[in-house]
């Protein structure tokens, strides 16, 4: 059973089976969201999605960012990364037609920064997820 459904724009469903939060800015105990910090945070939960989910690739949507404040600090100016980042196990048919369907699965996670905690679901899912270009980016595995 999955958690949602969507339908990727190149009409491919896909489905999540499991799906990490996190706040992105809960480690931060000084400073200020910044380029070097954002940096820090995007490679951690990469490598946070790739142990959690070690047999599938791990692709990372670029994330959208804000500069409130254009008033360079020690490390630049403030940049701020969307409240939550998420780590996402998607699943679908196989990709490659010499796979037996009954057999076989593709899989990809995902990781992505969204500013609520909803759960992406069907048309409402942001169209960053909706684009994923999965044949691309997913892996078949044998069930």
């Amino acid at each position: 059973m999955s958690l949602s459904r969507l339908v990727l724009r190149s009409g491919r469903p896909i489905e999540l089976f499991e799906l990490r939060l996190y706040a992105t800015y809960s480690a931060m105990l000084e400073g200020y969201p910044c380029k070097p910090v954002n940096e820090m945070e995007v490679r951690g939960l990469l490598r946070t999605a790739e142990r959690a989910f070690p047999a599938a690739p791990v692709h990372l949507v670029p994330p959208p960012l804000e500069y409130p404040d254009r008033t360079a600090g020690a490390f630049g100016p403030v940049e701020v990364l969307p409240s939550v980042a998420c780590a996402g196990a998607f699943r679908s048919t196989a990709i490659s037609p010499v796979h037996d369907p009954v057999l076989y699965r593709s899989s990809l996670t995902v990781v992505w920064f969204q500013p609520t905690t909803d759960v992406p679901s069907g048309d409402d899912a942001d169209h960053v997820l909706r684009d994923l270009r999965w044949e691309e980016l997913a892996q078949d595995y044998e069930l």
